[in-house]
């Protein structure tokens, strides 16, 4: 990795603006998975004992209907009042901003400000909007040591769409910008990559893991190279499945997408998810498996069901088969003991493992065996275990077995994007060593 980091810069006395992905889940104003928060902490703790003024930005949810946190309504809902009678205008106008409002307080992101205060053990500086009076008056006053918050950067449009008036603004309140938000690397957006045209940038120290550690796996990985990928889609791993082919030594297959490579090769699926358009595909990647001596796991029993469970974790009948003997009125929801068996022997002999994607619908404790399985081949394994963030890093946690991994990316569509080999904007931004 050539991008320098906070340790190639002097911040002692320094206005630092630093992205971190602090988007969290939440109920109500409890957060209730703090990993994000806690992945930014070394980075954190690095610049204020390195005598920076810290101002942190980040992003929460996606709430486009508010223009900004003064609660003046965007273009679009004024539109639609003004193309109201009259009468019903002030009605309207009066329920547009009440739910803005209600879209300002789930979105804010002062519960986020008042947690990392407890885990800092000093005090975090909130600031009531993005780059309005308030933060401009925080930032200026901000001393070495000290650490503010400002207010949720899709409060304003302008982020999303890299407005350079807007990257200026928030570049102006500080004289050094960090990245640590992976899990935004992959969108040119004003807080990740605008700002860099205003600022010297520079990446935290959990990006770089995250560059080290998928950056080798993908360059020069230790042999064999084994990567599991899932999910329901096809579609999303395209681009994955073919950069992949010309890495790894197995390349193994689960989750929905697996049905589409079963059609291929001629298999009945029954009601499985499939993608029609995707089965020639699927032949290409077979014989390119086959040309480049990759061997390609796919599963060789999948457990049934008669009706995709609803509500998702409900008690559900299934039925295990052979992956070629699926019934015509059944739908594969997991991968069967046999396959977990074949997958796990494969993870077992690998050196490094690469997953992204569950490998059946894992939310529903019937369903998740295959998910498990394979969880806990890596967790039993003496490989580098890489989770690509997402759905599999959820699995993984719900299991009990992150702390088994190696690690566990915290972006899911930029691991995403890194593994089909793709430049990610947020990191080709930085100053190069």
């Amino acid at each position: 990795m050539n991008k320098k980091t906070v340790k190639d810069i002097n911040v002692k006395g320094k206005k630092v603006l630093m992205r971190v992905d602090f988007n969290v889940p939440m109920d109500g104003e409890r957060i209730t998975d703090e990993n994000r928060i806690n992945g930014a902490l070394p980075t954190i703790k690095y610049l204020l004992s390195n005598g920076a003024a810290l101002i942190l930005c980040s992003h929460m949810g996606k709430p486009h209907n508010v223009f900004n946190s003064t609660l003046k309504l965007n273009k679009k809902e004024k539109a639609k009042i003004e193309a109201l009678p009259e009468e019903e205008r002030a009605a309207a106008t009066e329920k547009a901003l009440e739910k803005a409002k209600g879209d300002v307080k789930k979105f804010n992101l002062a519960p986020v400000a008042k947690r990392l205060s407890e885990l800092l053990g000093q005090e975090v500086i909130m600031a009531e909007d993005v780059i309005g009076p308030d933060a401009q008056a925080k930032a200026a006053a901000l001393q070495p040591g000290q650490v503010m918050v400002l207010q949720n950067l899709r409060f304003h449009a302008e982020e999303e769409k890299n407005d350079p008036e807007f990257a200026k603004a928030l570049a102006s309140m500080a004289e050094i910008y960090v990245n640590d938000a992976f899990g935004t690397a992959h969108r040119a957006h004003a807080s990740t990559e605008g700002v860099t045209h205003y600022l010297p940038a520079v990446c935290g120290f959990l990006i770089e893991k995250e560059l080290r550690i998928m950056g080798k796996a993908l360059e020069n990985a230790d042999r064999p190279f084994v990567a599991v990928l899932g999910g329901a889609k096809i579609e999303d791993k395209l681009n994955v499945i073919n950069n992949l082919l010309e890495k790894v030594d197995t390349l193994i297959i689960g989750g929905g997408m697996a049905f589409t490579f079963l059609k291929a090769k001629g298999y009945e699926v029954g009601e499985s998810l499939l993608d029609e358009s995707k089965i020639d595909y699927c032949k290409d990647m077979m014989k390119k498996a086959e040309e480049k001596g990759v061997k390609l796991l796919l599963p060789i029993d999948s457990v049934c069901v008669k009706e995709f469970p609803n509500p998702i974790d409900a008690p559900i009948d299934t039925l295990v088969v052979d992956s070629d003997k699926i019934p015509a009125d059944m739908q594969g929801c997991d991968i069967g003991p046999k396959t977990v068996e074949l997958f796990g022997e494969a993870i077992k002999a690998a050196k490094t493992v690469v997953w992204n994607g569950p490998m059946g619908v894992f939310e529903n404790p019937t369903l998740a065996k295959g998910t498990l399985g394979v969880a806990q081949a890596m967790a039993d394994s003496d490989a580098v275990t890489i989770i690509g963030g997402g759905d599999s890093a959820a699995a993984v946690q719900q299991m009990g077995l992150a702390s088994k991994m190696t690690h566990i990316s915290t972006g899911g569509g930029a691991s995403l994007e890194y593994l089909e080999g793709k430049t990610l904007p947020g990191v080709a931004a930085l100053n190069d060593k």
